[in-house]
């Protein structure tokens, strides 16, 4: 530590790492952790607490013709950022969850468990509990556990009040139900599923944008955790979904033909669903092509569904009863990539 002689550097903390208050935290999350174990419709069971060296996690294998695991990690990028600058923290554990769970429900997978990991260069044990309480909210959204995870105190690695996120999701699907993308053929229809916001990505290029003063006054709409599309292995049992794509990083562009086959395309029509204020506000501010925006941002749609066009009004119906924001916003055709606008 900056100022301190190593004569004087008796103990770990001393030397910046707090095991104290590490323990402080464990003791804290220990009451919010189990509440992720209820989740309805599970096929399994949790059979380790909060503060082991491991979490044990049984699945009853029975339920299922051919399991296959699904698994995934991320993170939150720089929206921790904005976070850390209002000194919000409650919501950014649910976006951690939401984007490594979104990434596993394109294939019809139902989340199982989840794992997190907060490293920071001075544990603050208020921020750290309000972090893992949005981790564990997004747990329930998303129906999984929250079976373990790490805190890293590391001086010197980051500075005072800042912390990085990163999320790690298993879950199980059966092996004749996976959604691949494989099945797509030309005159299917593309549904958008609406997001919440900007979800968790571009944040770079949002900071660059708006001014600090702008990013605070802002904070709650910039801060909107990431929608959780939880509701979709149920949907996927009872219509048909050929394939799916979570708009993360790349945006449509990049994200979408990650599910079609060869010398298939898509066309979105612009105008076909609602585009959240924040995404007009970015580009005018910046002057941003829209190509680039459709490359950059989810544009207000944040998980695309392609269904047979004899299904597609059956799934509108299904989701929009179910209360999700849903709109046709495109079709499949010949060719490659993604087109805007027809």
């Amino acid at each position: 530590m900056a100022g301190m002689s190593i004569s004087s550097i008796s103990s770990y903390k001393d030397a910046g790492v707090n095991i104290d208050a590490g323990n402080e935290l464990v003791k804290r999350i220990k009451h919010m952790v189990p509440g992720t174990f209820q989740s309805p419709k599970r096929c399994w069971d949790v059979l380790s607490g909060v503060g082991g060296f491991s979490g044990l996690f049984n699945l009853d294998w029975k339920r299922f013709s051919e399991p296959i695991l699904v698994s995934g990690c991320d993170g939150v990028g720089t929206k921790l950022k904005i976070s850390q600058l209002v000194n919000k923290h409650e919501t950014i554990g649910i976006d951690l969850v939401a984007m490594c769970v979104n990434d596993l429900l394109v294939y019809g997978a139902t989340p199982l468990f989840f794992l997190d990991y907060l490293a920071t260069g001075k544990l603050d044990v208020e921020s750290a509990e309000a972090i893992i309480s949005g981790i564990v909210d997004g747990c329930k959204q998303a129906g999984c556990a929250l079976l373990g995870g790490e805190t890293a105190e590391m001086p010197g690695m980051y500075p005072d009040g800042e912390y990085d996120l990163a999320g790690f999701v298993v879950g199980v699907v059966d092996k004749p139900l996976i959604i691949d993308g494989s099945k797509i053929i030309e005159g299917d229809v593309v549904i958008g599923l609406a997001s919440s916001g900007i979800h968790s990505n571009g944040y770079s290029l949002v900071r660059k944008l708006l001014s600090r003063d702008e990013i605070i006054s802002m904070s709650d709409t910039l801060l909107t955790p990431t929608k959780i599309y939880h509701f979709i292995p149920e949907i996927a049992m009872a219509i048909e979904i050929k394939g799916m794509a979570h708009i993360t990083g790349g945006g449509f562009i990049d994200n979408i033909p990650r599910i079609l086959p060869a010398g298939t395309g898509v066309c979105i029509k612009k105008g076909s669903w609602h585009i959240h204020e924040i995404f007009n506000l970015l580009q005018q501010k910046g002057e941003i092509p829209e190509h680039e925006m459709y490359r950059t941002f989810n544009m207000g749609i944040g998980m695309v569904i392609i269904v047979s066009s004899f299904v597609a009004d059956e799934m509108m119906q299904r989701l929009q009863a179910s209360g999700e924001k849903a709109f046709i916003i495109g079709k499949v055709v010949k060719g490659e990539g993604v087109s805007i606008g027809f």
